[in-house]
């Protein structure tokens, strides 16, 4: 979701029994917000300045300790307000789905004429109700070393990465620390200071590990990474690797379908496996061992559109939760977004929303054509001046030209790139090839941050907030502003808010988005040159796993396990028919493909 959008999210919607997570990239917004809510609930705010040690973590801390308070005490005016028609704990229950226990108990408090009886299942449901968590993510790969007044490197503890591991360590929250795009030994390795990521004498742990993963391979080998630490993961949430929001982290063909078969299979093996360690690794520390292994779960997201297909994923895979992220960005109740940036989302039709080269980081990122921050980012490519002022600087990496590291979106990096390719013997076309290559970079650590400064008013004095966002391509089917009920009603099947007919089913369109990465892919890579071994193994192994996944897809709807429609079930089967043809003819088109490795 980005760094602005779900800062707040949780102040909206935890006490509605809805998780969520904030974003821990970016310290100077959550100080903002942090300033922005001890105003707004009248507590007493005291800066916390970047000239203030540790100051990072500490900001951290003293934002997720405000937010975990406020959420508290809107619970529990929810929790006791009266069961009237239009109270808030009448709609904590409404939005429930019908398959909740709860929801069966509170229909039947409804139904209840003996006013004792009423009073005392109302007890129950206020005893059973629990707040949302308010989880923190931290992208793993953002861990950039920092640097003291006179420009010295700090140590290592103060990077970009562990300073907030610590923040979160030290807050009050009971809740998950989200660890995503893979796996960063420093910062798993300094988890172990810190009590709260351990299991306790009742088997509880505070402070839990999610592992947001793309592969079963890559959860097992980041599973063990932590248990022979003697810390466990809680929850290994599967992601697609394309068909979801912001950076995306394509897998070498690996399919979504397979990949949530092969949890399913193999969920009792991944648990034994990685309890063995932690066991191990306890007793190494002297540590209390459990009995039994700490709870698990496996959930899934990346472009769940339909309650259909949100049931299907659940049952057939035994999912233990699911997903949803880039349909609430027309929430206004549940996240930031300006009121430009919401109109042009509204409209974004499937071509507006696109996998760009705009990241610093050198990922894909999932982006909207023409937004705010991509017509501010052309604005200074046509005035002569591309690049960004940089002003936070939270994904510098380069050392191309200076001895500190800045990033390929700064003008910095930007104007030095292009003058010494002016130097290069490139003919026109391959020079304006190269020009857009370095100029796509958009700076997206700040323009991510700004729809909540906009919209609470918070930017500062003579600064120019432009908003990026980076929804998945599941936003273009749901065209207009709602409410909270009114997509929770959408995600539980009591609505319908998809506005168009020609959706594919999610399989088919992160399939097709596979298919357009490879074809670009030996495209790019390729473009005139002869592949290597490497190469070659590479794109007949990611070929070979499309192909596998169509296979597996044909026998899914083939057989009528997925749960649609006769007429859905025959458009998913004709896709995969087309889709086979094209692999079939492209890759007999290229060497790549047909040559010996």
């Amino acid at each position: 979701m980005g760094t602005g959008f779900s800062i707040d999210t949780p102040v909206k919607v935890a006490q509605y029994g809805i998780t969520s997570v904030i974003s821990l990239v970016d310290d100077a917004l959550i100080e903002q917000m942090r300033r922005y809510y001890c105003e707004l609930f009248g507590k007493a705010y005291t800066a916390i300045t970047k000239y203030d040690k540790d100051f990072r973590a500490h900001r951290i801390t003293a934002y997720l300790n405000l937010v975990d308070e406020i959420v508290q005490k809107k619970f529990e005016a929810v929790r006791s307000a009266p069961f009237s028609p239009t109270s808030e704990i009448t709609k904590y229950f409404d939005l429930l789905p019908e398959w909740n226990p709860l929801k069966d108990l509170y229909h039947q408090m409804l139904r209840q004429k003996d006013p004792k009886e009423k009073k005392r299942l109302q007890n129950r449901l206020r005893q059973a109700m629990r707040p949302g968590d308010i989880e923190v993510n931290i992208m793993t790969k953002l861990d950039r070393t920092n640097f003291d007044q006179t420009r010295k490197p700090l140590a290592e503890e103060f990077c970009d990465a562990l300073a907030a591991l610590r923040g979160f360590a030290q807050s009050t929250l009971r809740s998950a620390l989200v660890l995503s795009a893979g796996i960063n030994r420093r910062l798993y390795s300094y988890m172990e200071k810190f009590e709260d990521f351990y299991t306790n004498a009742s088997g509880e742990i505070r402070k839990k590990i999610v592992l947001k993963v793309s592969d079963y391979r890559s959860s097992l080998t980041q599973g063990k990474f932590l248990a022979k630490k003697g810390l466990w993961v809680s929850e290994y949430r599967i992601e697609s690797g394309l068909n979801c929001g912001g950076h995306a982290f394509a897998s070498e063909g690996f399919l979504l379908g397979p990949i949530l078969e092969e949890f399913k299979n193999h969920r009792q093996d991944l648990i034994k496996t990685v309890f063995q360690s932690f066991t191990a690794a306890l007793k190494k520390k002297n540590r209390q061992t459990p009995s039994s292994p700490p709870s698990i779960r496996v959930t899934a997201q990346g472009g769940i559109g339909t309650a259909q297909e949100d049931a299907f994923l659940r049952q057939h895979y035994r999912l233990d939760r699911t997903g949803w992220a880039t349909p609430f960005l027309l929430v206004p109740e549940v996240t930031n977004v300006d009121q430009t940036t919401l109109a042009l989302l509204c409209d974004a039709k499937k071509e507006d929303l696109y996998l760009s080269d705009s990241s610093p980081l050198g990922v894909p990122f999932n982006n909207l054509r023409n937004s705010p921050s991509e017509r501010e980012r052309q604005a200074r490519i046509t005035k002569g001046r591309p690049g960004s002022p940089c002003p936070k600087g939270y994904l510098v990496s380069n050392t191309e030209f200076t001895e500190t590291p800045i990033c390929t979106a700064s003008r910095q990096y930007q104007q030095r790139k292009l003058k010494a390719l002016e130097k290069e013997p490139l003919d026109p076309e391959a020079y304006r090839a190269k020009y857009t290559e370095i100029t796509n970079k958009s700076c997206i650590c700040h323009d991510l941050a700004a729809p909540p400064l906009i919209n609470h008013h918070l930017g500062r004095k003579g600064e120019r907030l432009v908003t990026a966002v980076c929804p998945g391509p599941n936003l273009a089917y749901f065209s207009k502003v709602v409410s909270l009920k009114e997509m929770v009603d959408h995600i539980y099947g009591r609505a319908n808010l998809l506005t168009r007919e020609d959706r594919p089913h999610m399989f088919m369109k992160e399939l097709g988005m596979y298919v357009d990465y490879l074809v670009k892919k030996v495209k790019k890579e390729l473009a005139g040159s002869v592949s290597t071994p490497k190469q070659k193994k590479y794109f007949k192994d990611f070929l070979n796993n499309l192909l596998d996944g169509l296979d597996y897809y044909e026998r899914l709807f083939g057989e009528n396990i997925v749960e649609e429609t006769p007429a859905r079930q025959q458009q998913s089967l004709d896709e995969l028919a087309d889709f086979r043809k094209f692999l079939t003819t492209f890759a007999a088109e290229e060497p790549c493909f047909t040559e010996e490795i």
